[in-house]
């Protein structure tokens, strides 16, 4: 199996990422809290990326994980580390961005896909 084979593998699209989660996958945002209140996929776990070592121990090893960020760069990074611990783990190739360019929904009403950071006043 090559890199990019691999890369494949774990690298999956929204409409992918919904049916595992339908079938029973753990989804997990790992964005920051100020990315998390202005919008999130219905039914994911909000795990900061720097919280999950931390948290590790609460996810089910018998289940698969799709991890995910704003582009997909950031859930990368944890799909990779979980892989490597013997999880079932997928990255939502795209990130949010991604799921709301295919008309999937996102909460709370009227969210959004949050961009950097917002510059303190």
């Amino acid at each position: 199996m090559t890199a990019e084979t691999m890369e494949q593998d774990i690298e999956i699209g929204p409409a992918e990422a919904a049916e595992k989660v339908a079938a029973g996958a753990q989804l997990v945002d790992v964005r920051q809290d100020f990315e998390w209140e202005a919008g999130r996929i219905p039914g994911a776990e909000h795990i900061p990326l720097e919280g999950l070592p931390a948290a590790s121990e609460r996810f089910d090893p018998g289940r698969p994980i799709v991890f995910q960020c704003r582009t997909g760069s950031r859930s990368a990074m944890a799909t990779q580390v979980f892989r490597a611990s013997g999880f079932e783990a997928y990255n939502l190739g795209g990130g949010l961005e991604a799921w709301v360019e295919e008309g999937r929904e996102i909460e709370p009403d009227g969210g959004i896909v949050a961009g950097s950071r917002p510059e303190a006043s």
